[in-house]
C-alpha cells in the first residue's frame, strides 16, 4: 500500500522549471530518553500504541525528525486515515497524468515600486513579471544554506528542551548550538543517554 500519510508534495518553482518532489515525513519514538522505533507515522503510531499497552517507562514522546516538533498521537488512527485520504487522489491523478509539467497556479500580487524600477524591469527580456520570478530564485538560492542552517539549530533545540532539560550542562548544549559549533556540542553532551544525543546532533545537522 502507498503511504501518503508520510509524504508531503513540495514545489519549487524556477524561471524555467517547475519540479515537483516527495519527501518523506518520518518520526521518532521516545521512552523517557530511549529511542523506541523511528519511521513513517503509522509505524510510530503502532509502537507508540504498543509501548503505552506494555507499560514501558515514559514519558513517551513523538518527535517528527524535520522540525523536531512534538507530535500528539491519534490513538484512534482517524487522523492518519483521513491524511491518507486527502493525498491519495492527488497521487492517483499525478499517476494518470504521468511525467511532465505540472500545473502552476499563478497568484496575481500588487507589486509597488518606483518609476525607474519598472523601467528597468520591463526593458529585461522577458519583462517584469519573468525577472521578478528570476530575483526572487536568486534571492532564495544565494539564503539557502543559511536557512537550513536556522532550521536545524531551532529542530534541535525544540527537541533537547523537551528531553534534556534536566541533564547536565544543558545551557552549555544550547549555547553551543545556536554558536554553530556541533563539535563542542557533542562534548557537553558526553553524559546524556546515547539516544538522545544522538538524535540532538541528527537534528541539529543542517539537510541538504
Amino acid at each position: 500500500m502507498n503511504r501518503a500519510d508520510y509524504y508531503i508534495r513540495i514545489y519549487l518553482l524556477y524561471p524555467d522549471t517547475i519540479n515537483l518532489i516527495q519527501t518523506p515525513v518520518t518520526y521518532s519514538l521516545f521512552a523517557g530518553h530511549r529511542r523506541l522505533a523511528g519511521g513513517p507515522l503509522m509505524d510510530v503510531t503502532a509502537a507508540f500504541l504498543a509501548s503505552e499497552h506494555a507499560g514501558d517507562a515514559g514519558p513517551l514522546l513523538v518527535f517528527e525528525d524535520a522540525t523536531g516538533k512534538q507530535v500528539d498521537i491519534d490513538r484512534d488512527g482517524g487522523a492518519a486515515d483521513r491524511l491518507q485520504r486527502e493525498l491519495t487522489p492527488a497521487s492517483e491523478e499525478a499517476a494518470r497524468r504521468g511525467p511532465g509539467r505540472p500545473r502552476l497556479g499563478v497568484v496575481p500580487r500588487e507589486v509597488t515600486l518606483l518609476p525607474h524600477h519598472w523601467e528597468w524591469l520591463n526593458a529585461q527580456p522577458g519583462g517584469a513579471s519573468v525577472t521578478l520570478r528570476k530575483l526572487v530564485e536568486h534571492a532564495r538560492k544565494a539564503g539557502a544554506a543559511d536557512e537550513r542552517i536556522r532550521l536545524a539549530r531551532e529542530a534541535a533545540y525544540r527537541f533537547v528542551h523537551a528531553v534534556g532539560g534536566n541533564l547536565p550542562d544543558f545551557e552549555e548544549v544550547t549555547r553551543a548550538l545556536f554558536a554553530g559549533d556541533l563539535a563542542q556540542m557533542e562534548l557537553r553532551m558526553v553524559a546524556w543517554p546515547h539516544d538522545v544525543r544522538s538524535y540532538a546532533l541528527q537534528l541539529a545537522t543542517p539537510r541538504e
